[in-house]
């Protein structure tokens, strides 16, 4: 499938269509956080993406940790331009996808968003992305799964001069990654109601209630702590109810392993074995 496929789906009750910005609370609200570090030149295709979607009842909130290059003016540029007027820019300047998605997750809440899901700036997710995650978190007797926290899957974008080898081998590394989280010892234990689910951090989502119980983000740097595992172990000693949803697609950038190979990428998600000079690969 290209970025922008993706079967229909109806999310509990019918939410607003494309061009319709009315909020339907009574189903509960939706929004939609976007860390955001120096991305003035590539995040327009996830700015069309995520205003393309076929449920457009969310908030967007995007959190500008820092930039230097004028990121938040092509954010804000784009959103006035389109009408936009549930997308807004907060600012975080302690430096760290933690910390960022942390501010983008509370913001969200507090304006009233009962369902969060978070992708990143160089991210392209598939054009239903949102009215799947709806129908995952919508509680059950509504329609919904009545999940509270959801691991979509990452594959690659098809827009980064990658040949389909490639991107299989990429596919397959998620895969092989996922599977050493199962085995990992760390991610074992009594203390945990079900078994590990790796969950990307450009695609995840969780109700506002779990995040807040699971004490949300870890406030860190990416060179300290994968937060988006820290935040799937502290929900798992909670609940049972989360689960790997593979309809909940995003397409990620490779420009990570284009810059340290795939062999380095690997051990860097591997508690960081491989520890480049630089991280923020631009």
């Amino acid at each position: 499938m290209s970025a922008g496929d993706g079967a229909g789906v109806s999310s509990a009750g019918g939410t607003a269509r494309r061009g319709d910005p009315r909020p339907t609370d009574a189903l509960g609200r939706l929004a939609v956080v976007v860390p955001v570090y120096d991305e003035a030149r590539g995040i327009t295709p996830t700015l069309r993406q995520l205003a393309a979607q076929r449920d457009a009842d969310f908030d967007a909130v995007f959190v500008d940790n820092g930039s230097t290059d004028g990121s938040r003016a092509v954010i804000e540029a784009f959103a006035r331009e389109r009408g936009l007027d549930r997308w807004r820019v907060v600012d975080e300047q302690q430096k760290g996808t933690g910390a960022a998605a942390d501010t983008g997750m509370r913001a969200a809440i507090a304006a009233g968003a009962t369902m969060l899901a978070r992708t990143d700036a160089d991210c392209i997710p598939r054009l239903d992305w949102t009215a799947r995650i709806r129908h995952a978190l919508t509680p059950r007797e509504q329609g919904g799964l009545g999940l509270e926290l959801v691991a979509g899957s990452l594959v690659p974008r098809h827009d980064e001069g990658l040949g389909p080898v490639l991107r299989a081998l990429l596919t397959g590394a998620v895969h092989v990654a996922d599977g050493f989280g199962v085995v990992r010892p760390d991610n074992n234990g009594p203390q945990f109601h079900g078994p590990y689910v790796m969950a990307p951090g450009c695609n995840l989502a969780i109700t506002a209630a779990m995040y807040v119980a699971a004490g949300g983000f870890p406030r860190t740097a990416i060179e300290e702590l994968h937060e988006d595992r820290a935040i799937v172990n502290a929900v798992r000693r909670l609940t049972g109810n989360y689960a790997r949803r593979r309809d909940v697609v995003v397409r990620g950038s490779s420009r990570r392993v284009q810059a340290w190979g795939l062999k380095n990428t690997l051990l860097w998600y591997k508690d960081h074995a491989y520890r480049p000079e630089h991280v923020d690969i631009r």
